[in-house]
């Protein structure tokens, strides 16, 4: 009988490649199936986060997660479509998970961006970082800052807070109970979606909540 199988084989090979194919989509789905039974385990930590800066509407009935890296080439691609997204409707809430993965100017950025929500400009350095081109280092993202209409020396003391070690923590346990390891990677109630989403595969996703 083996003999049979392996002459089958040899004169069929494409029957390997078939059954891969058969593995992989399984295998897919698989992962697909556990990621939304992790978000429907963390949906609380996820959408209703006590923590994580909200853009767009807070009392938006449309909630989307971003995890993001601001030295992230296709964060800052889908960037302008997000801004898009916020414009056009106002139901949308969208929660910032930071999640620095990129090195040190990474990390750095993050934590500028969270101690920013001190002076209530959190989403004005944001963008400003998002729209920054070429690489972050600790004088550019100061200077960003400087632009952003932050105070320097009091946005360096923030940085410094106990809050935004946990903050951060808290985002890379979840990150990694939803087996996210890219940037960006958004998240709805029903799905994981990694990749820089183009604004109309946003909305779509939106949409689902909606129906």
């Amino acid at each position: 009988m083996e003999r049979v199988v392996e002459n089958y084989i040899m004169e069929n090979p494409e029957i390997i490649l078939r059954a891969l194919e058969v593995l992989e989509t399984r295998q897919q789905e698989e992962a697909s199936q556990a990621r939304r039974q992790a978000v429907e385990e963390y949906g609380d930590a996820l959408f209703e986060s006590d923590t994580a800066p909200v853009l767009g509407n807070p009392d938006g009935k449309l909630s989307l997660v971003e995890f993001f890296d601001y030295q992230c080439g296709y964060c800052k691609q889908a960037s302008p479509g997000l801004q898009q997204l916020l414009e056009r409707n106002d139901e949308v809430r969208l929660v910032m998970m930071e999640f620095p993965i990129l090195g040190e100017a990474s990390m750095t950025a993050a934590r500028a961006a969270l101690a920013a929500r001190e002076q209530d400009r959190y989403e004005e350095l944001h963008w400003a970082l998002m729209s920054h081109r070429g690489q972050l280092d600790e004088s550019t993202i100061m200077n960003i800052a400087d632009e952003a209409g932050l105070d320097r020396d009091r946005l360096r003391a923030d940085m410094e807070s106990a809050r935004i070690d946990e903050e951060l923590r808290n985002n890379y346990r979840l990150a990694e109970n939803l087996s996210i390891n890219s940037t960006p990677t958004f998240v709805t109630p029903s799905a994981v979606i990694p990749g820089a989403l183009p604004p109309d595969r946003l909305e779509a996703l939106l949409e689902e909540q909606d129906d």
